[in-house]
């Protein structure tokens, strides 16, 4: 798409520094990163969200995350990495992309950065829980 900023920085239009490249996919450095060497993976085609990922592209995805993941250990001397996928809400660029974050302890992040809640009782619980049962069952 010719006005999406990934499909451009695929096509060489928008500069990227790019750490990592195949046929199906590219991985840069994020411009502004949580900790240096945050990267990017996203398909060279142009995918909005993970639920529109194609299933020949779901694995080689996780795989080459995974690959990304490895590398920060490896190249950053990070203790782990933090992955995450942000489906339309919080998404920035509507091109599907994994952040790949190198991680060390005591780096500042804790845990999940954002408010979590609870559920009233048991029962809500059983609720989400049945209605994201019976979704899957669907599919």
């Amino acid at each position: 798409m010719a006005d999406c900023l990934f499909c451009r920085i695929v096509s060489g239009e928008v500069e990227a520094a790019v750490v990592w490249s195949d046929e199906r996919f590219t991985a840069f450095l994020d411009h502004r990163p949580v900790f240096k060497g945050h990267t990017l993976l996203m398909p060279r085609d142009h995918v909005v969200t993970l639920p529109d990922l194609s299933d020949d592209l779901r694995d080689p995805f996780l795989a080459a995350t995974q690959r990304l993941a490895a590398a920060m250990v490896e190249a950053l001397g990070a203790q782990g990495s933090f992955v995450a996928v942000n489906n339309t809400v919080s998404q920035s660029v509507p091109h599907l992309h994994c952040h790949v974050v190198p991680r060390t302890k005591g780096d500042g992040l804790r845990g999940f950065f954002w408010p979590r809640t609870r559920y009233a009782d048991a029962a809500e619980l059983a609720e989400y829980a049945a209605r994201l049962r019976e979704a899957l069952a669907g599919g």
